[in-house]
């Protein structure tokens, strides 16, 4: 075998080397070339431009002489630029204005993509004032103003400059830009660009540098007529949220607004973008409250109304353990209207979140729903208050099956409810004997709970399967258990809210329906299950109340409704 010479073998390599850098090279070279004509072809235009254009002096306005304005740049009154242009000065006088700002508007010639306006509010600092101003829509002409605050009128500003200038360079290229306002709250989005394009919902984030975490701040959506309002919290000097753009296809206008400093609860512009929005789909606001910024809620999901669904909802958010009563806000109410009908579901809350389902059991059609917190009080009560966050609409194509779901405080999917209806009604074959052998297990194993009666400890967790666990309760408590039971057997079975003559006044009390064969049969395991004698519950299971003569049941119990 032949062997290779080492000097040629390294020759070899280092020419393999420097052909591989240089074709490298070559490629970056390439793409800088391409880059540089681009630059280059833009500025040439510029060149070209200016040499039609009558470039003549820029010239200032009385009052600039008055508070000793000069202009650096530009120096022209009318001239070609390759995109952007600067506006730079000084003001003899600046002591004595009664703005800390120089305001410059730019007009576009003709309406495009990305507006027609844009302001500026450059800050004056010892004198001196520089702005770098995008010229928004692309190509075409614009009109800019220069205006000076006024040596003694608050908010008011003199023209001092205006000038006309050709933009050459296509690109859309709008600048993100602050108001006094927005300048002092330390307003500063996470954005490039004040043109974005989207679909269906803007991601907004930024930071609220002067703000604290007992502020808030405005969002304001518009398009066309149509407008929408949400008030953010300021959580460490942070803002965010996802913006649904709910008005279809096209130019969505998202304003942000900070406080006023001097009038409660009113707010101030402080930046403005434009968000092209390609979906054609228009969505439903949802109606936030105060309480949504008071208790420290996030939803999460949904972000919209008017959501298409199959009947069964999720909702999902956080709680801000730093808010007002932030850990002792355990569960979420959620209330659900479809005309006359209305249904009451909990969600919980575990280490601040909450992520959980509920039906819409009232079949097809359009649904209110209401998220709520919790009352949150020391002393025990048979009542519950709540207060509504938020508000929206959804849509649902399900049947109506509002007998036969699980509910609030009827577990009938859980798998200990399902495997005890399944021992209950082993070989019976009709309805009527399922429901007569749950009555009877209800009624027997059940204690009723006095002491939870007296003292008025009912609790928002309350249900079938706790009930089932303690094995005593009140009369709601034998109701969601025999009801669990029932719907786990596919018999369809509901809570009937009324009062009984049990002593010398009426008291609330709540007993069950079942539908068996198409009819609405009655029972009432409580009183099954036996009576009170000395404050102590005596058990004597009966079958009395299990589908009583109605005339001889309306006697102790008075019907008021159903209670989903």
């Amino acid at each position: 075998m032949k062997k290779k010479n080492p000097v040629i073998f390294i020759i070899i390599c280092l020419l393999s080397i420097i052909l591989f850098v240089s074709g490298c090279s070559n490629s970056e070279a390439s793409h800088s070339k391409e880059t540089q004509k681009e630059e280059n072809k833009y500025d040439k235009l510029v060149k070209e431009k200016n040499k039609e254009l009558d470039l003549q002096p820029i010239e200032l306005t009385s009052y600039s002489t008055e508070a000793g304005v000069t202009l650096k740049k530009p120096t022209y009154k009318e001239f070609a630029v390759n995109q952007k242009v600067i506006v730079e000065g000084a003001i003899e006088k600046f002591s004595e204005i009664k703005s800390d700002y120089v305001w410059i508007k730019v007009r576009a010639n003709e309406e495009g993509p990305a507006g027609m306006e844009q302001e500026y509010y450059a800050p004056i600092k010892e004198g001196k004032f520089k702005q770098e101003i995008s010229l928004f829509n692309g190509e075409g002409q614009y009109e800019v103003k220069v205006q000076v605050p006024s040596l003694d009128r608050e908010d008011y500003y003199y023209e001092t400059a205006s000038f006309t200038v050709h933009n050459v360079n296509p690109d859309i290229e709008r600048d993100v830009t602050y108001s006094p306002f927005g300048q002092e709250a330390e307003i500063l989005l996470n954005l490039d660009h004040g043109y974005v394009t989207e679909k269906e919902i803007f991601a907004l984030s930024g930071a609220a540098g002067t703000l604290s975490d007992n502020d808030t701040i405005m969002i304001k959506l518009t398009k066309d007529s149509d407008s929408w309002t949400h008030v953010l919290p300021i959580v460490d000097g942070q803002f965010s949220f996802d913006v649904p753009l709910l008005y279809g296809k096209g130019i969505h206008e998202l304003e942000v607004l900070v406080p006023d400093e001097e009038r409660e609860k009113y707010y101030q512009p402080a930046t403005k973008i434009l968000i092209n929005n390609e979906s054609d789909r228009t969505m439903l606001p949802i109606d936030f409250s105060s309480t949504y910024l008071e208790r420290g809620v996030t939803l999460q999901y949904p972000q919209f109304g008017g959501l298409e669904s199959d009947g069964l909802f999720t909702i999902k958010g956080t709680i801000d353990p730093k808010a007002s009563f932030g850990p002792e806000t355990t569960h979420i109410y959620v209330t659900t209207k479809k005309g006359e009908d209305e249904a009451l579901d909990v969600i919980p809350v575990e280490d601040f979140s909450f992520d959980d389902s509920f039906y819409l059991r009232f079949g097809s059609g359009t649904y209110e729903v209401m998220l709520s917190v919790p009352e949150i009080k020391e002393e025990n009560s048979d009542r519950f208050r709540y207060f509504g966050f938020a508000k929206f609409e959804v849509e649902s194509t399900s049947e109506d099956k509002r007998d036969l779901l699980p509910s609030r405080g009827v577990e009938s999917d859980a798998p200990e409810i399902k495997e005890l209806a399944g021992q209950l009604t082993n070989g019976l074959t009709t309805d009527r004997e399922k429901a007569e052998a749950i009555y009877k297990y209800v009624a027997s194993n059940i204690s009723y709970d006095v002491e939870k009666y007296e003292t008025k400890n009912y609790n928002w967790d309350d249900s079938a399967l706790k009930t089932l666990e303690l094995r005593k309760g009140i009369c709601q408590d034998y109701a969601y258990l025999t009801i669990a039971l029932l719907r786990a057997s596919n018999v369809e079975a509901r809570l009937i809210e009324g009062n009984a003559f049990g002593g010398f006044w009426p008291q609330k009390h709540a007993w069950v329906e079942a539908k068996v064969d198409g009819n609405w049969l009655t029972m009432d395991p409580t009183w099954g299950a036996g009576y009170i004698k000395d404050n102590a519950f005596v058990a004597q299971y009966t079958a009395e109340y299990f589908d009583p003569n109605p005339t001889e049941f309306e006697k102790s119990h008075k019907r008021t409704g159903v209670s989903y």
